[in-house]
Formats: C-alpha cells, sequence, structure tokens
C-alpha cells in the first residue's frame, strides 16, 4: 500500500477531533523520549502566559465541494470554505480569541482539518492529524480556539494529504493596535496556482508525480508522456529547477488574467499590499507597473525598510509592502517563476484601458532582495545567546524516484513521532537546513518563528536553494509537538516532514 492510501486510511480511521486526544507518541522500539502532549500542562501554561484582550471572535467555516468561478467563463469544481476561493478574510485584532467552527462537509466520507499558518498558537490547536488532533471525518464539526498575540499577515489551509492544492484557504490578517505604520488602504492580494477542476485534481498529480522521472511513459517520438509533470522550468532566482507541476491558471485573488481581480483606488494614496502565496507548486515573482515596492514585514514580522522593484515569494511565505498610487491603471504582475506563466490583477485609480493578460512589467527585471538579504526590525530581532541545540536538517530525495525526505527518511504518518528532532523549553535552537538536492525548497516550521542567521529577518518559510546550507535559530518558547516540512504540497505528502518535538 503505497504512503498516500496509508494516510487516507489512517486519517478517516481516526475519527471525529476531540482536544487532547493524542497523547505524547512514541516509537515501538521505546527508543524515543517522553514528548509533551499536545494537550497537556505545559502547552495550557503556555497559552495562560498569551496577553488577551478577552474579546473572542467567532467564525464558521463549511468546507465542501463547490464550482467555483474563476472569471473568463473558466469556472472549476473544487472544495472550498463557504463555496468561494479564497476564503472570506478573517481579521481580528492582536490578543484577541479565535473560536472558529469548523464543518466538514465534504465529499466522498474525505476527513480533512485547518492549519493556521505562520500563528504562534497552542499546540492542539495547530490542525495537523495525527500529530496533534484526530482528522474530522465528513459530516463532523469541530472547533479551533486560540489567542492570536501576533500581529501579521497569516493565512489557514488544511493539512490533510494535498488538500492545500485545492480551492481551501483564506486569509487570517491580525491586526496590530499599536500600528506603527502610516498608510491609507490595505489590499490582501492572495496568489495560487490552479489545476483542481480543470485539468484534473492534486490527487492525480501526485499520483502521476510519484511514478518519478523513471517511471514516466514515452509517447511514439521517444519523449515523455506526462498530463501535469512540468519539464524544462528553470530559474536563476531558485537555482534551477523552478518547479514540478503544470498548471493551467495562475490565480491573483481567485481570479484568472483574463477577468482580474480589480483594486480601485486614488492617485495618491499609500496602500499597504499584504501578499500571500496559498500555491502548491510555483515561487512568484511580484511587481506592480509603474511602482517600487516598500518591503516593511515578511511573515508577519516587521523588517528594516527596503525598495525593491519586484517579490520572490515562495509557497508559504507572506510579504507586506507599501507602495504609493500613481494616476492610471497598473497591472499587479505575479510572474509563475521559471514557468513562463503569469497572474495579474489591477489597480485602477483613474482612467484608461486595461493591459493584455500577457504584459510584462519592466519592474520584473529590477531590483530584487531575497529574504536572506533583510534585516529584521530591532524590536524584534532575537537577543544574542549561546545556542543550546543544533540540528542538522538534510533535504534529500529527487525527481527520479519521487523520493523527498528529511535526513533520508520519508515522515512516516502511522508513527509520526518515531524520529523527532528533540528540542527543551528554554533552550536558544539552530536548525541547519542542507539542501543536498537539485531543487528549491520553502521550509516551513510550525508554531515558531526564527531568525535567519544574526540579524536577518523573522520568518517561519523560507527558500532554501538547491545545494546551499540556511542555518535559522530560535528560541523554544511554545512546547508541543510541531510539523517541520516543505511548503510544496507535493514534496511534503511524498515525504519531506519531520516532527520538532518538545521533551517532557
Amino acid at each position: 500500500m503505497n504512503s498516500i492510501n496509508r494516510r487516507s486510511v489512517l486519517l478517516a480511521g481516526l475519527g471525529v477531533a476531540g482536544a487532547g486526544a493524542l497523547a505524547a507518541c512514541s516509537s515501538g522500539s521505546g527508543a524515543t523520549p517522553a514528548l509533551v502532549s499536545p494537550s497537556g500542562p505545559a502547552v495550557a501554561a503556555a497559552e495562560n502566559k498569551r496577553k488577551g484582550t478577552g474579546r473572542t471572535r467567532q467564525v464558521p467555516l463549511t468546507a465542501a465541494a463547490a464550482t467555483l468561478d474563476l472569471g473568463g467563463g473558466v469556472t472549476a469544481r473544487s472544495w472550498a470554505f463557504s463555496g468561494r476561493t479564497p476564503g472570506e478574510e478573517i481579521r481580528l485584532s492582536a490578543g484577541d480569541t479565535l473560536s472558529a467552527e469548523l464543518s466538514n462537509r465534504l465529499p466522498d466520507k474525505t476527513p480533512t482539518s485547518i492549519h493556521w499558518h505562520g500563528i504562534a498558537l497552542r499546540n492542539d490547536m495547530d490542525g495537523v492529524p495525527p500529530v496533534t488532533q484526530r482528522a474530522v471525518r465528513a459530516g463532523a464539526d469541530y472547533t479551533y480556539r486560540f489567542v492570536t498575540d501576533a500581529p501579521g499577515t497569516y493565512f489557514f489551509h488544511p493539512h490533510v494529504g494535498v488538500q492545500l492544492d485545492r480551492g481551501l484557504y483564506a486569509p487570517l490578517i491580525v491586526e496590530d493596535p499599536d500600528e506603527p505604520l502610516s498608510y491609507d488602504d490595505e489590499w490582501v492580494v492572495v496568489l495560487d496556482d490552479w489545476v483542481d477542476g480543470v485539468t484534473g485534481t492534486p490527487d492525480e498529480v501526485l499520483a502521476e508525480l510519484r511514478h518519478g522521472m523513471g517511471g514516466m511513459d514515452m509517447d511514439g517520438m521517444g519523449d515523455m508522456s506526462t498530463k501535469f509533470m512540468l519539464m524544462g522550468a528553470e530559474s536563476e532566482l531558485l537555482g534551477g529547477d523552478a518547479g514540478d507541476v503544470k498548471y493551467p491558471y495562475h490565480l491573483v485573488n481567485g481570479r484568472v488574467s483574463a477577468d482580474p481581480a480589480v483594486y480601485r483606488g486614488k492617485p495618491g494614496r499609500r496602500v499597504r499590499l499584504r501578499v500571500v502565496n496559498a500555491g502548491g507548486d510555483t515561487a512568484y515573482r511580484v511587481a506592480l507597473g509603474g511602482h517600487k515596492l516598500t518591503i516593511t514585514h515578511t511573515d508577519g514580522f516587521p523588517v528594516r525598510h527596503e525598495q525593491v522593484d519586484a517579490l520572490l515569494i515562495g509557497m508559504g511565505e507572506r510579504y507586506d509592502v507599501l507602495v504609493t498610487l500613481d494616476d492610471g491603471v497598473f497591472p499587479l504582475v505575479a510572474l509563475a517563476e521559471g514557468k513562463d506563466a503569469t497572474g495579474m490583477a489591477l489597480v485602477r485609480t483613474g482612467s484608461g484601458g486595461a493591459p493584455g493578460t500577457t504584459v510584462r512589467p519592466a519592474e520584473l527585471n529590477g531590483r530584487i532582495l531575497t529574504a536572506s538579504q533583510l534585516r529584521a526590525a530591532d524590536e524584534v530581532r532575537l537577543p544574542s545567546r549561546k545556542v543550546d541545540r543544533v540540528h542538522r536538517v538534510e533535504l534529500t530525495g529527487g525527481m527520479g524516484k519521487y523520493n523527498w525526505a528529511i535526513n533520508g527518511e520519508a515522515f512516516d504518518m502511522t508513527d509520526p513521532a518515531a524520529h523527532p528532532l528533540t528540542v527543551e523549553e528554554g533552550q536558544r535552537v539552530r536548525l541547519d537546513f542542507v539542501n543536498t538536492t537539485e531543487m528549491w525548497h520553502p521550509m516551513h516550521l510550525h508554531g515558531h518563528t526564527y531568525q535567519l542567521g544574526g540579524h536577518g529577518p523573522r520568518k517561519d518559510t523560507s527558500i532554501v536553494l538547491p545545494k546551499k546550507k540556511l542555518s535559522v535559530v530560535f528560541d523554544a518558547d511554545n512546547p508541543g509537538q510541531w510539523m517541520l516540512h516543505c511548503h510544496n504540497a507535493y514534496h511534503a505528502e511524498a515525504g519531506m516532514m519531520t516532527l520538532v518535538a518538545y521533551r517532557s
């Protein structure tokens, strides 16, 4: 039985989620140390330390099949929250409690969950079956409840199989009650690569990819015949191979380029763009034609301001930028890095016709800073201290066998805590990402933000280039069991995941 089927059977068998349902895991050999339970007293104590406002925001979320209008006559049969993608934005203030009731109405007895990407929340609300909860089975409901004490730009999505590459995602904005930035308006921009219900499903994509390059059929001309696998995608910014999957559409706020989403404003207004990459396999190079962008935040945390022409944003990353709008009609273009395709939205502040769907502003080839060139704002930079624990996180595998893994071992959903990276509360921890593969990987740590180097930005998702090393540090201040994985949906499901677990 292959791993996707093992996972489906396991998740379906776990049944309805329940708070504290999963105790600390251990391997059958008894070699695994005792770990903090996701719903144990250490987790409760950490939650009690969070500064709350006493206010609660209640949000219903129904996951169900939906026929989605992507614009331009394009429709897709997919899954979505409350019949739309992106789902309706959730916005609240730092310190507020979010109470989100998930109703699973997905077809075919499909289990699901919600992961609150980037939020340092209590462990048993992280939404990761079978580590922190049992999967929410079809027809069941489950309430996620936690304090959102860190302002920033986040989003939420399932953490079951490759459901991330359907329409089940939405932005989550935690506002700063003492916001230091000055601007006139906000625009949340969600990017996505789209295949579901158009040329196939994410599960069909994964099934083809699992054959690997060596298992592809050959056509009569001796060439590889594939429906979903992308050949020849190359990017200098990403160090070579740009991606695995051919997507028919690239969306900006759920719309295709032929019928784009439109932001309407006035010349001279200063607008904060909150840019989220919710894609499954695509990094985007983002530019607003005729404008400079000032980077203010990445992954929710402030950085020293830098003016750029374009952004490079990997799956799971978020960037906040400020832009002062000119007079006219301007394309906001998301170039699918290395894939020779674009998504587009429009900014309209005056009269004029819309640019063509294939427009590529000169800014796309202008100044682009990578995350490693940014610096954390002084108020969020981690204080200097001795590192107590170092873990080597070697990224392994390749397209030949599609055997993506960490430290040579594919993550086992039937025994998630078999080989954890253990930490202890209070430690300063360094993770050394060592990419031995021929492809880049956006590495995401749940429940924490880490810092790149000594002065780099605070992030939870970072691009690790092929054949390169990236070191990050974080303080172990949020006890529990936390996933660390590639945010390429297909790499993660193939096995490029592991567990960062607190010892009890």
